[in-house]
């Protein structure tokens, strides 16, 4: 997959630093992956949520922080909507970030 944008996660964990590993974990399987729909990713992130067709929320770092992509299957891209912590992503709309 071609993940779009690891500029937002890299400026995150500047501010987060204890994010940095799990993001960084995230995108290296994120972008050797080849998933063709939300089943795909929940075989392999069973805690990720699926919102909709296209919308998925990866809880990192043991919860502290919340990562929403949306995904387009056919193309093989992911593209990062939100990466906050909890408490921010409670405050989102996560159908329209």
């Amino acid at each position: 997959m071609r993940v779009l944008s690891k500029k937002c996660l890299r400026e995150f964990w500047a501010k987060h630093p204890d994010a940095e590993q799990p993001l960084k974990a995230w995108w290296a399987e994120a972008k050797d992956a080849a998933w063709r729909d939300p089943t795909e990713v929940k075989r392999r992130y069973p805690s990720a949520s699926v919102i909709g067709d296209r919308r998925l929320v990866f809880n990192l770092g043991g919860g502290k922080y919340r990562l929403v992509v949306k995904v387009n299957y056919p193309y093989g891209q992911v593209f990062v909507r939100f990466i906050g912590t909890h408490a921010e992503y409670d405050r989102v709309d996560v159908e329209s970030v």
